[in-house]
């Protein structure tokens, strides 16, 4: 008697792709409301092109795009839909992990792992490519 296969790898891109359309899908409705939230609350203020104003502060943090989006700010909203869409590809990556665990690959096991702490290490540290 065979050990039988518990999945096969066609349901694991089924799965695989499913993760990256409603990524993109969801990342992209928040945004878009995010957008509505913004232009229905500042769409009539005249820009000022004579100081360069930054994002807020609390732009620059997880925890303070957190808090915006719990106070429905637009850009704190604009701000978690773009998060949604780095984090795509990174549960993109996490699900290929498990999958070439699954099945033993040990090589793929080791390769996507060091592509996963690359772009985490470059997440963090701040410096790119």
């Amino acid at each position: 008697m065979s050990a039988k296969k518990v999945f096969k790898d066609a349901d694991v891109q089924l799965l695989i792709g499913t993760v990256l359309r409603w990524g993109v899908i969801i990342s992209m409705s928040v945004v878009f409301i995010g957008g509505l939230i913004y232009v229905y609350r500042h769409g009539h203020e005249t820009a000022s092109y004579h100081n360069f104003e930054g994002e807020p502060d609390f732009l620059k943090n997880i925890k303070g795009i957190f808090s915006g989006v719990a106070a429905m700010k637009g850009r704190a909203i604009i701000q978690a839909g773009i998060l949604l869409l780095i984090a795509t590809p990174i549960a993109r990556i996490v699900l290929s992990i498990i999958s070439f665990s699954l099945e033993k690959d040990y090589l793929y096991i080791f390769i996507t792992t060091l592509v996963l702490m690359i772009i985490l290490l470059s997440m963090l540290s701040g410096t790119a490519g």
